[in-house]
């Protein structure tokens, strides 16, 4: 049932004696992974945000220091997907739901004691989603400290092992992912089927952007046939399994500093 996470460091495993006992609550980082059910592209499976997910996370706990107290929640497998459910078989939320969900959760886990909660989005469809939950959840409880956090966005190499249009906009199902899934499910890739495919490109000099800090909405059909946005024909597992030591690499350092964050205190 715990999939990659450390059975020691998986929430459910715990007997709510075990929760009652625990000391210093206020301190122990509770995580809770979100990942997506959807498409991506010809080659992977549907599971891919949610399996990229739960591997870095469970890498980090395998390397946390144990004397730091953290624990994984169950993966909430579905997501704000909408972008992509023109493509069969994504699974969407819609942004109340999961909003609502994860309120709910937040406050069973503040409810429990504990008052640091960290939402680990693996879907770049939501992280605005994650960020409107942490802000309520702490406006309502003004002790809870809750931190919207997107799994890429952590100190990581794999800039240096894509190419430069990789890195700018290969966003979906491309090099990145392919390669991770390589190093972590290889049995559910299918390399054989995959295609690089990237967006139509903006009028030079454009300003906005698919992503960055001017976009423009978009849903996955204005910009692929095949669901690829970026190049999967040249990963392989030797990076993937580089990238999930880093990405891992900068979870750790992050659930440490979870772990020290006081909430701040104006003089």
């Amino acid at each position: 049932m715990h999939s990659f996470i450390p059975p020691k460091r998986f929430f459910p495993y715990l007997s709510w004696t075990d929760i009652q006992a625990m000391p210093n609550k206020e301190d122990v980082v509770i995580i809770q992974p979100v990942g997506s059910i959807e498409q991506h592209g010809l080659h992977l499976p549907l599971i891919v945000d949610a399996a990229i997910g739960m591997a870095v996370l469970g890498k980090a706990l395998e390397k946390l220091d144990t004397s730091i107290p953290a624990y994984a929640l169950p993966i909430l497998y579905y997501g704000k997907s909408n972008e992509h459910w023109h493509f069969p078989g994504t699974m969407t939320l819609s942004a109340e739901t999961l909003i609502a969900t994860l309120m709910e959760v937040g406050e069973s886990v503040y409810r429990a004691g504990f008052r640091k909660l960290v939402l680990m989005n693996s879907h770049g469809g939501q992280p605005q989603v994650m960020e409107i939950v942490a802000r309520d959840l702490h406006i309502k409880y003004d002790e809870f400290l809750v931190f919207p956090l997107f799994t890429w966005r952590v100190p990581h190499i794999t800039s240096e092992l894509v190419t430069l249009k990789e890195k700018q906009v290969g966003i979906h199902a491309g090099d990145a992912e392919t390669s991770l899934m390589l190093a972590i499910l290889p049995e559910q890739v299918k390399m054989d089927a995959a295609v690089a495919e990237y967006p139509p490109e903006q009028p030079e000099g454009s300003l906005l952007s698919i992503e960055g800090k001017l976009p423009f909405a978009w849903a996955t059909r204005d910009l692929s046939k095949s669901g690829v946005v970026g190049d999967p024909t040249v990963a392989t597992k030797e990076k993937g399994d580089r990238i999930l030591e880093s990405v891992s690499d900068g979870w750790v350092r992050v659930i440490k500093d979870v772990y020290a964050f006081q909430k701040p205190q104006p003089e």
